[in-house]
């Protein structure tokens, strides 16, 4: 008799079983979790999924979760777009997700205690699923383990406290002054009294992320009213490091919730205020753990103008990925604090890419052209790639830029999202990197979002031709 073939689409992955440790070592330490939350990050970086009773999510790591495809290639809107025919036009298949070891963790929440994991999501043959943005990271993640060497990443988020309710049209409200009961107008930056006022929401996000295991180092008032930025400590897991920040979007959104107000990472929530952007900072170590953009000099290694060089080369086509809607497009303008080219400078935040102040060993590069609302991981796949391609193609990044550049736009950068798009599908060299598959599922999202965007009729449309 013949043994029945195995379906592929419960290929149980080698890593479940790690997962399973530290879900039963988690519901040992914390008995009163009552619910998990299976979760994925999909295309735009929204987490979305599935919450089960703690005693029903045994089958996550026996069999997995089904749960449409679909689910990574939503739009903006949370629509299904139906890319290329996926979706709808295919019946909207299952696929099975597979819980990720190293994302398990307790979630921060005034209401019943709950886990919380990421889920990875494999096709039918039991691979990753093409659409999926974590796995973008991997695979430039695998180039530098050719050759032998590990990028260390952080993030920075900036993002704006925003009052519960809308202005007309809904446009967004500065948010009420918890210590005066005014609404804010004025611009401050680094205020240690604008954090005292913000006392409640900062201690609420600082035992958020102590409950999710999200490495916080900092938080800081920005420079317009109700704007700050949380810092993220490095790691040398540059994977892990873009879990963190899709968990810190998750965090600062609830600590802002339970303190009275809401939290944007729109890019440009206000015209004529500063847009909120996120900040990548990238090094690399080699196998004894030495940091190769650090050779004891003031101006850093070679490796460390090739790395620049090759953020440059594919900073075009990665647009789309760092600034992945209308509004994003927006916060390129002069002198206000987002990068409108790509020059390189020492200690220069005008540049879009700044070697901030620090000793060798911490030698780095901060990467200043992403929007909050950018996907972590494509945009940390986008970075990573770049570096590796200077690595390898030694590309010279020119001279270092002196003084204010912020009023100098480079014309090979699009600065639209359809001039973005088409940059992003002629790029090969981040299609290589990231996978053609995973680059053409997001173009054709974004595209498809754009093209129902066009349709609405704005308000000011009314007003300036009815």
């Amino acid at each position: 008799m013949n043994k029945p073939t195995p379906n592929p689409a419960f290929a149980r992955p080698a890593f479940v079983e790690d997962a399973r440790t530290r879900f039963d070592a988690l519901i040992a330490a914390h008995p009163d979790i009552q619910f998990v939350d299976a979760v994925l990050a999909d295309i735009c970086g929204t987490l979305r999924g599935k919450r089960l009773p703690r005693g029903s999510c045994g089958h996550l790591f026996e069999s997995g979760m089904q749960i449409p495809q679909s689910i990574y290639m939503m739009d903006a809107s949370g629509e299904m777009v139906n890319p290329f025919g996926r979706g709808i036009g295919d019946g909207d298949p299952d696929g099975t997700a597979w819980p990720i070891p190293e994302t398990i963790s307790r979630v921060w929440s005034d209401g019943p205690a709950r886990a919380q994991m990421l889920m990875s999501l494999r096709d039918a043959g039991g691979g990753v699923h093409p659409a999926e943005p974590r796995a973008a990271v991997s695979r430039v993640l695998e180039r530098f383990a050719e050759l032998k060497l590990r990028p260390v990443a952080a993030l920075e988020l900036e993002f704006y406290l925003i009052d519960r309710e809308r202005g007309p049209g809904g446009a967004p409200l500065p948010p009420i002054d918890p210590a005066t009961g005014k609404r804010e107008s004025q611009n401050s930056v680094y205020g240690i009294e604008d954090l005292d006022r913000y006392r409640g929401f900062l201690v609420a996000l600082a035992e958020a992320a102590a409950v999710q295991g999200i490495p916080l180092s900092a938080t800081s008032s920005e420079y317009a009213p109700g704007q700050f930025e949380a810092n993220l400590r490095h790691q040398d897991n540059a994977l892990l490091a873009a879990d963190h920040c899709v968990f810190l979007k998750q965090i600062v959104r609830a600590a802002a919730h339970a303190s009275g107000f809401d939290a944007t990472f729109m890019a440009k929530p206000y015209p004529d205020r500063a847009g909120t952007g996120l900040h990548l900072h990238v090094s690399v170590i080699d196998e004894q753990g030495r940091n190769i953009f650090d050779d004891g000099s003031a101006a850093g290694s070679d490796a460390l103008r090739h790395a620049i060089g090759g953020m440059q080369a594919l900073m075009p086509g990665s647009m789309a990925l760092f600034a992945p809607s209308i509004n994003s497009y927006r916060r390129f303008q002069p002198d206000m604090f987002a990068p409108v080219n790509r020059r390189w400078g020492v200690n220069n935040r005008s540049a879009g890419l700044r070697i901030p102040m620090s000793p060798g060993a911490a030698r780095r590069v901060e990467h200043r052209v992403a929007g909050a609302d950018a996907n972590p991981y494509l945009a940390l796949a986008a970075v990573l790639a770049g570096l590796h391609l200077g690595l390898v193609k030694k590309i010279d990044p020119g001279a270092p830029a002196q003084g204010n550049v912020s009023r100098e736009p480079d014309l090979a950068l699009p600065f639209s999202l359809e001039a973005a798009l088409e940059k992003l599908t002629a790029e090969t060299a981040l299609a290589d990197y990231l996978g053609a598959e995973t680059v053409a599922f997001y173009a054709e999202t974004k595209r498809l979002e754009h093209k129902r965007f066009e349709k609405i009729i704005s308000p000011a449309e009314y007003t300036w031709y009815l």
